[in-house]
């Protein structure tokens, strides 16, 4: 029997879980935890992307196949996530949407966040504006230039329903609605925002620290989605290095996800 999420005594509602890191055998060190002690963290950290599907638990909950149709989510990420660290997510009711807020066991807070079921669907981007050239053979290290020199090339992944146990076992997810309906889970989906930025760039330790996503439809089994991407802006704050990137995936032109996804590719001091 799948649980029944917590409600305190202000009908907040809380996910409790066990955070997870699915990413120690990454080229990106940051989730090792020999690098990541190097830069000053406790340990290696878990994948920013893996962190957000934490998040989008309460809205799939609460809304349900609509929400994942013509739904938004965004996380903007203040500390680490550590593997074995029993957190909780509080879902906060807040007029048309609920805020978000993810704790770890100290009481800190290292997310905070907000989704919200749309009335109706937004508008739906125009794919031409976003270019669906393939990634380049030869990845050439990360900088400015390169980050800057076009479009980013896109990439394609199949979602495939009887295999998607794997990815929600890696999240800590149990609702019965991704399996129950065949369909892909946004956290998902925005793994392929990182794998499109590493497809097109060499980058040595980097964190991801902010997505807003905008759910246009849903990814089911056979569904093969391609991820576009073009950068909006490469900018230097408190010596790190941040690219942000305007991410768009289609499924044979169809939109089902757009995203505004930030993070820092050369953390201060590598």
């Amino acid at each position: 029997m799948t649980p029944l999420p917590a409600i305190d005594q202000d009908g907040n509602l809380h996910h409790t879980l066990r955070a997870f890191n699915t990413a120690t055998a990454s080229t990106n060190k940051i989730h090792d935890d020999a690098v990541a002690k190097q830069l000053g963290f406790r340990g290696g950290l878990v994948p920013g992307v893996d962190v957000f599907a934490y998040l989008c638990h309460l809205p799939a909950e609460r809304w349900g196949r609509s929400w994942l149709e013509r739904g938004t989510i965004e996380a903007r990420f203040a500390s680490p996530v550590y593997d074995g660290d029993q957190i909780d997510v509080t879902g906060t009711n807040d007029g048309a949407g609920m805020a978000l807020e993810l704790v770890d066991p100290s009481g800190a807070t290292c997310v905070t966040g907000r989704a919200e079921l749309l009335e109706s669907p937004a508008p739906t981007p125009d794919p031409s504006l976003w270019p669906s050239g393939p990634a380049p053979e030869v990845v050439p290290p990360v900088s400015e230039a390169a980050l800057t020199a076009g479009p980013l090339g896109c990439i394609q992944a199949t979602f495939h329903a009887a295999r998607a146990h794997e990815y929600l076992a890696d999240v800590r997810e149990h609702i019965p609605l991704f399996v129950d309906e065949g369909l892909a889970h946004p956290g998902w989906l925005l793994r392929f925002a990182n794998y499109v930025l590493t497809a097109n760039v060499r980058l040595g330790p980097w964190i991801h620290v902010e997505s807003r996503l905008q759910l246009l439809g849903t990814v089911g089994d056979g569904d093969v989605l391609e991820t576009r991407a073009i950068v909006t802006a490469v900018r230097e704050h408190k010596g790190h290095r941040f690219v942000d990137l305007d991410v768009l995936q289609v499924v044979e032109d169809r939109p089902v996800a757009r995203t505004a996804h930030s993070a820092i590719y050369q953390p201060r001091g590598t």
